[in-house]
């Protein structure tokens, strides 16, 4: 693959994975109706155009433009990342605010052995 061919490759799928980060980035946590896992699977497609792109010219052969591209799209994978680790520890809060208000309401003693006493016994 000659390097014109793989750095406009190269260059369409790293627009199209910055626009997706750009997108998740934005609408993490104000977009209630955004779908990670659609998000996640658009990356993922990325991530293997990237690995095959890669596989085919090899670090040797990238052009400085496109390790350039590269490198700008690094400060929003970072941004990223963070955005995901905040949303996956939001959801981790919430499970747990969950679980414990079910396990109060269960612990209420409606279903508790005291209740029923030795009727199963």
């Amino acid at each position: 693959m000659d390097t014109t061919s793989s750095d406009l490759r190269l260059n369409g799928v790293l627009e199209r994975l910055e626009h997706i980060l750009v997108h998740e980035n934005d609408s993490i946590g104000r977009d209630p109706a955004f779908d990670v896992a659609a998000s996640s699977a658009a990356k993922s497609r990325c991530l293997y155009e990237l690995t095959r792109l890669s596989q085919a010219v090899g670090p040797e052969g990238l052009s400085p433009a496109a390790k350039r591209r590269l490198e700008a799209v690094r400060p929003v994978l970072k941004a990223n990342e963070a955005k995901l680790r905040a949303h996956v520890e939001a959801v981790r809060a919430v499970t747990r605010l969950l679980r414990e208000a079910v396990q109060a309401a269960e612990a209420d003693g409606t279903y508790s052995y005291e209740h029923f006493g030795n009727r199963y016994s």
